[in-house]
């Protein structure tokens, strides 16, 4: 299956951006320019999101990471953000040589609680599975709700976030319902520690999706990851708090110029 993808800037290393479930590229624009400034950005649409094709036969973790690394630079920083954080996470460990940096925006190894992991509740995926087959328009709405709900200036981020997605083709039906399922079934906690780029991992402290009590489990798997986590903030950083976000990306991937 062919993904869009769309590049910004000429000069410096390679940055690749992946969005999360639900979204498009257009969710990157409040810093895409900014980090364009210093470095080429390359921007992908998920499989069946936005302007990408989707195969239905192509459902596991491992295609759509196959399927993204067919149009992304030969070696890049990935930066991503929840879906897009999980599948960077995949390429980064089995890919390794495609990957100089890893930077996870509010994403997570497993999405779904176990006994031992904060994550969200298995049926909150399996209600949004059952909305999804009887409206995906308000299916998707509720999705956006919970992804500013807890942090600051909840209103305008949820605005920004239907603007943007609105900027683009709607997703595919069935390619949104595959992506539950893999957000249901994802676990990479057991290969994690053999994750051997640099890391950077950014939580949002009031984040409802992906619970900012991981950030310690995952200084736990990985002692040289860099864990930063932003007051106020829940799991769209790069809209809500675009400056802190920016700081704090620019710094660990290498400039720290003006934006």
């Amino acid at each position: 299956m062919k993904l869009y993808s769309e590049t910004f800037g000429n000069d410096g290393p390679d940055l690749l951006l992946l969005h999360g479930w639900g979204m498009n590229a257009a969710v990157w624009s409040n810093i895409r320019d900014a980090l364009a400034r210093h470095y080429r950005v390359t921007l992908i649409e998920l499989p069946g999101h936005g302007a990408s094709e989707y195969e239905a036969s192509e459902r596991l973790l491992e295609a759509w990471a196959e399927a993204v690394l067919a149009v992304a630079p030969e070696k890049a920083i990935w930066i991503g953000w929840s879906l897009g954080g999980a599948i960077s996470q995949w390429v980064a460990l089995n890919r390794p040589e495609r990957v100089t940096k890893l930077v996870v925006v509010t994403g997570t190894p497993r999405f779904v609680a176990t006994e031992n992991w904060h994550g969200m509740d298995a049926a909150v995926y399996e209600s949004f599975s059952a909305a999804l087959a009887d409206d995906h328009n308000q299916a998707l709405g509720q999705f956006l709700s919970l992804q500013v709900q807890g942090g600051s200036d909840a209103r305008k981020t949820l605005r920004q976030l239907r603007q943007e997605i609105n900027a683009r083709p709607e997703p595919n039906l069935a390619a949104l319902k595959n992506g539950l399922e893999l957000l249901q079934t994802i676990d990479l906690r057991e290969a994690l520690p053999n994750l051997r780029c640099p890391s950077l991992w950014i939580f949002g402290q009031r984040d409802t999706l992906v619970s900012v009590k991981i950030a310690d489990k995952i200084e736990a798997m990985l002692p040289t990851a860099e864990i930063q986590i932003l007051p106020h903030c829940a799991h769209a950083p790069f809209i809500s708090h675009r400056d802190e976000t920016l700081v704090r990306l620019q710094h660990f991937i290498g400039t720290d110029n003006e934006q």
